[in-house]
């Protein structure tokens, strides 16, 4: 779900997880007013806090707030900060909780200098890292598992950036694509599982890093730009460019959500475009479906590609039977159910003209306890659809995932309580159906390089707990 989509506002959702960018310039330039631009291009990665930290006068500056990146515009673009270097994040907390305190980047003066880092990923041995750290006398500001990577910096012996990282990284597990600011120095990681997108161009001299190529597109045309890889270590000072590798992990793991339901779709990551894959998925939704309806409509925003593969494939009508109302609000801060529910309804409204007796296809891209999509249901109902046959574009969550996106425990996914045929009464569909994984898997160009575990339960590294010990997701 993208574009602030509606399933993230609610307690039905699944919430995203953050987002980082970085500059490094070979002279002065406006940094804070470029990262405003590019954290902008990335606000639907997380709308909870927005930050910047830039070099300037040789220290470092940092702005962090809460809330959205355009109510940073009037400091962020007042055009009067000149800088080699900066990085910038917004965060959806998923490990560590919300508030200021754990709003990024964070920024610190210890042994090794100025350093700032901005996080985007979930080590899932953080628990056992924090305890083990304070048993050992280290102080922590915030409730973050980003403060443990600048806790394990600033306590290795070794010398030199490169040696750091290397000592510094190698006990973590997770997911981490990482932007830092060393002094004047940008830094961006990738962990070896390669679980979260990072990207890395340049134009004109100056090199930029972000999660996604969207952030890249809004600094304009004629901009060369690339993967970091799995476990690549991307280094840039005033030498220019150069990189070095972690240890490899056993397999790649890259997010399958991301091209399911988080990047934006004029995004390319893991190599896909993810407007193409989105269509290719609900085509799959479509090949696996023999329903009969005249109409297939989208959950808007968050279901709009998939129900456009899904009715090119299925030779079905498309329509936007369902109008959003972009200026509702978030109603996932309202304090009650009815509250949300009733946000819901100011949020969505479905076209009676189009969808007033006819057998309806409704194409999302998941469920999670599926409260929404009884609502979005009703009120197809209410407006006079005939049938409404529920179809998602990803396979059924069964499990939480251990690496940064806020996935509820088993209990609540509504799929470990029900069965298809179960959830369609409990929505009040007249049908419910899931794109199954093989042919999730089929519209990949490398199917064996993602993470599945919240659909299978294979989870590629291990979640521990704060003794060490590996325990199941819970």
């Amino acid at each position: 779900m993208l574009e602030t989509p509606v399933e993230s506002h609610d307690d039905s959702s699944l919430g995203h997880y953050c987002g980082v960018a970085g500059i490094r310039s070979p002279s002065p330039l406006d940094v804070p007013s470029a990262l405003f631009y590019m954290l902008f291009a990335l606000q639907h990665r997380g709308q909870e806090s927005a930050g910047i930290v830039w070099a300037e006068g040789g220290a470092h500056r940092a702005d962090r707030r809460l809330g959205m990146v355009s109510a940073a515009a009037d400091a962020w673009l007042s055009g009067r900060a000149a800088s080699t270097g900066g990085i910038g994040h917004v965060r959806y907390s998923t490990a560590g909780g919300g508030g200021i305190r754990n709003a990024q980047p964070l920024a610190v003066e210890c042994s090794k200098g100025s350093v700032a880092l901005a996080h985007n990923g979930n080590i899932s041995n953080s628990a056992a890292l924090r305890a083990a750290l304070t048993r050992e006398g280290a102080i922590f500001q915030s409730s973050s598992d980003s403060e443990l990577i600048l806790h394990l910096i600033s306590r290795s012996r070794a010398e030199g950036i490169e040696a750091i990282l290397r000592e510094a990284l190698a006990p973590l597990e997770g997911a981490y694509s990482l932007c830092m600011l060393w002094g004047e120095t940008l830094v961006a990681v990738r962990d070896p599982w390669g679980f979260r997108p990072l990207h890395l161009a340049e134009k004109d001299g100056v090199r930029y890093v972000a999660s996604e190529t969207c952030a890249l597109h809004a600094l304009g045309p004629s901009i060369s730009q690339r993967e970091v890889l799995p476990g690549e270590a991307v280094i840039v000072d005033d030498h220019g460019e150069r990189s070095f590798f972690l240890p490899a992990a056993p397999r790649r793991a890259r997010c399958v959500f991301e091209l399911l339901y988080f990047a934006r779709p004029d995004s390319r990551v893991f190599g896909e475009s993810v407007h193409a894959a989105r269509e290719r998925f609900g085509e799959a939704l479509a090949e696996a479906d023999d329903v009969e309806a005249d109409l297939v409509v989208p959950v808007p925003d968050s279901g709009n590609l998939a129900a456009l593969g899904y009715a090119r494939r299925a030779g079905i009508p498309f329509e936007f039977g369902i109008t959003r109302n972009h200026y509702a609000g978030r109603s996932f801060i309202l304090p009650t159910r009815a509250e949300r529910e009733f946000a819901v309804r100011m949020k969505l409204h479905p076209v009676p003209e189009i969808v007033g007796g006819k057998r309806v296809v409704l194409v999302d891209d998941s469920l999670v306890r599926g409260t929404t999509s009884r609502l979005i249901v009703g009120l197809l109902k209410e407006a006079g659809a005939r049938e409404v046959h529920l179809r998602l574009s990803a396979p059924e969550l069964t499990g939480p995932c251990g690496y940064g996106i806020d996935i509820p425990d088993r209990s609540e996914l509504i799929s470990n309580r029900m069965s298809p045929a179960e959830i369609a009464r409990y929505v009040g569909a007249d049908t419910v159906r899931f794109l199954p994984p093989d042919l999730l898997r089929s519209r990949l160009a490398e199917p064996s390089e993602y993470c599945y575990a919240c659909f299978d339960g294979d989870y590629p590294c291990p979640i521990r707990n704060g003794e060490g010990k590996e325990t199941p997701c819970p």
